[in-house]
């Protein structure tokens, strides 16, 4: 069992250190301290470095306790979203939930809480298990840049667990891949009351080309956003240049490729319309477009290691967890591009992502229950190999 106050006060604790992405050190120095006390090597990796930021991941060895065994790694990161600084968390009974001004930062300081609590729960009821890896990761949110800078050739684990989702009954085993749009839309300034059509309107033409797009929820597969729009420097000025960024996501890569084109079409056709010319010189409207893959899918085979691992030990405990895909990415993509097979399991965050987050405790401490009888499984399973 695990010790229900103490995971919950955990939770509370480090969802008050402010963590945004790239300033994650104050809670990596809490989270090592805490596995060191547990008795892990632990470093932190220059990943920080490498991003621009001011901590690197966290990875923590703990020693188990049966000699030989493959171990297993178990993963969740530590930055939050914005705005996340300030955390005031609010209880109201099994619910914690942000005050409204910020972000809870259950994502995913929740899966943080769950690896230690549990790690903490093998060793003090003397549970035979193998050597665990723990990777607390930096960065996740703007682009999985903490698990693209792990140095898995230090890694010995070859499967294991991410805890960054929502409801612990579902295991996230199919997540999409991601590119990242980058778009610079230039026109032609000119004096907005004097000489208004002299200029190409950089803003009209992204407008046109946003409003011929297909965006949102584009089939059951797929996904699209324009997410960030700058330009413009007054009133009385035809704006020369917008840029934009924005993403496309999906389970079928040829089905990205498709939305990706689509977007950069949209964007060239509404450009392509407009050019103007002044004192003898013609100046045409242009887009520049950039597409950068940000991350692969990830398609976990249901009959694979950890999967069955996660399906027998809630089975175990009387409980049926499912396998089925995501929309969201996850340092889990991450990992299984680079050779460690692992699955995203759920810890009971909510609305995340947004200044209404909350967490229900009963599932986080499902979630670590769960994960409790998982370790515990998976050392039997190591035994009988021995």
């Amino acid at each position: 069992m695990i010790n229900q106050e103490r995971i919950k006060n955990l939770l509370l604790e480090l969802v008050q250190i402010d963590s945004h992405s790239r300033k994650e050190r104050d809670v990596a120095e809490r989270i090592k301290g805490y596995c060191e006390e547990l008795g892990a090597e632990v470093l932190i990796d220059d990943a920080g470095a490498k991003v621009g930021g001011n901590s690197g991941n966290v990875i923590a060895r703990f020693k188990g306790t049966i000699p030989g065994a493959e171990p297993i790694m178990m993963s969740a990161h530590m930055d939050t979203v914005v705005p996340g600084e300030g955390v005031k968390p609010v209880i109201e009974g099994d619910i914690i939930r942000t005050d409204g001004t910020t972000v809870l930062g259950g994502d995913d300081k929740s899966g943080c809480a769950v690896i230690i609590e549990t790690i903490r729960c093998l060793q003090e009821q003397n549970i035979p298990h193998t050597d665990i890896e723990a990777i607390f990761s930096i960065c996740e949110e703007v682009g999985l840049l903490g698990a693209k800078n792990v140095d898995v050739s230090q890694l010995k684990a070859k499967y294991g667990i991410v805890f960054d989702s929502d409801d612990p009954g579902f295991l996230f085993t199919k997540g999409p891949s991601a590119n990242h749009l980058e778009f610079a839309v230039h026109g032609l300034e000119s004096h907005a009351g004097v000489a208004p059509e002299e200029g190409i309107s950089a803003i009209r033409i992204a407008a046109e080309a946003i409003n011929n797009m297909k965006l949102g929820r584009i089939d059951e597969e797929t996904t699209a956003n324009i997410g960030v729009i700058r330009g413009g420097e007054a009133t009385n000025i035809i704006t020369n240049l917008v840029t934009l960024k924005g993403e496309a996501r999906s389970l079928n890569e040829e089905k990205l490729k498709a939305q990706c084109d689509h977007m950069v079409k949209c964007f060239e056709d509404a450009a392509a319309k407009y050019e103007v010319t002044v004192a003898g010189k013609t100046t045409k409207a242009r887009v520049e477009s950039t597409v950068e893959p940000e991350y692969y899918a990830m398609d976990v085979p249901d009959e694979s290691h950890v999967v069955q691992l996660v399906i027998q030990a809630a089975s175990r405990m009387g409980l049926e967890v499912k396998t089925m895909a995501s929309g969201g990415g996850c340092d889990a993509n991450i990992f299984n591009r680079r050779g460690i097979q692992c699955a995203n399991l759920g810890t009971g965050m909510r609305a995340i992502h947004t200044v209404n987050e909350w967490l229900d405790v009963k599932d986080m401490y499902a979630s670590a229950e769960m994960t409790l009888e998982i370790l515990k499984l998976n050392g039997e399973l190591a035994l009988n190999q021995g």
